[in-house]
């Protein structure tokens, strides 16, 4: 197994810590209100929102990983950069999905990954309101619940169903004309948009999943996930990185035919 094994047999204590934040989120959405919801400053033009929910679940598991791995770095949606330690980096989303969390729509999710080396090495992802955990570890595979998941064989992209986020996000990011030759070319589309996308893909309800103005913190644990499940993971030039903003994961199988649908070569 890659990795420091010494981190990653500990992953258990750190998957119980975030159903902690994960139940924590459930009651707070019950009883959230206005004034506890706000656009974040510099969001651009996704207009992206920020709750005191996010803020509180980033805080306490950045004080978790102080408590058990001091010298680590940790990357924040919310709290922003600490780095101390560069070979081992936790990438960490306290809400993904704000926008449904705050709409009360039952999807989100908190995303946590340990990047080891520049390599992502451990991916967790929580959705508190369906409880399902799902886990990856570099070398060890990935799981829904405990089961290990696997991409799906499809083969021939008029079979594949493709899912993907916010349209106008993938239009302004001048990627339109790609994105509308993977709709032709897939037999279905559907935009969950968000983790959503990848978990599924993971675990071989679709084949092809793709998003533009990314963070890496969007897609820390979705990469490991796609990988360990048999998938393949990359942005929309190739290459093998959560940095670029760009996210498209397939079941493997037809990635390079998705590649070039979406660059016209």
């Amino acid at each position: 197994m890659s990795g420091d094994s010494s981190i990653l047999d500990r992953l258990q204590h750190i998957e119980s810590e975030v159903r902690r934040i994960g139940a924590l989120q459930l009651q707070a959405s019950r009883t959230l209100r206005p004034e506890q919801v706000r656009v974040k400053n510099g969001a651009g033009e996704d207009h992206s929102l920020v709750t005191d929910v996010d803020l509180q679940s980033e805080q306490l598991f950045r004080g978790f990983l102080r408590r058990e791995f001091p010298g680590h770095s940790f990357l924040g949606e919310e709290t922003g950069n600490e780095l101390r330690d560069p070979e081992h980096y936790w990438i960490v989303d306290p809400i993904d999905g704000t926008r449904n969390f705050v709409r009360r729509i039952p999807i989100w999710a908190v995303l946590i990954a340990l990047e080891e080396r520049g390599e992502v090495t451990a991916g967790v992802v929580l959705s508190p309101v369906t409880g399902d955990l799902h886990t990856a570890r570099k070398g060890v595979g990935a799981f829904a619940n405990g089961q290990r998941i696997r991409v799906s064989e499809v083969s021939e992209l008029e079979q594949a169903l493709l899912v993907h986020a916010s349209l106008n996000l993938i239009r302004q990011e001048g990627y339109w004309e790609g994105f509308v030759r993977l709709v032709d070319a897939t037999a279905a589309q559907r935009g969950f948009g968000d983790y959503l996308d990848y978990v599924w893909l993971a675990e071989g309800k679709a084949e092809i999943a793709m998003e533009a103005n990314l963070k890496p913190w969007d897609l820390g644990p979705m990469k490991i996930l796609i990988e360990e499940a048999g998938g393949r993971f990359t942005d929309f030039e190739g290459k093998s990185t959560i940095y670029s903003g760009t996210a498209l994961a397939t079941n493997g199988h037809l990635h390079r035919e998705a590649l070039a649908l979406l660059s016209g070569r």
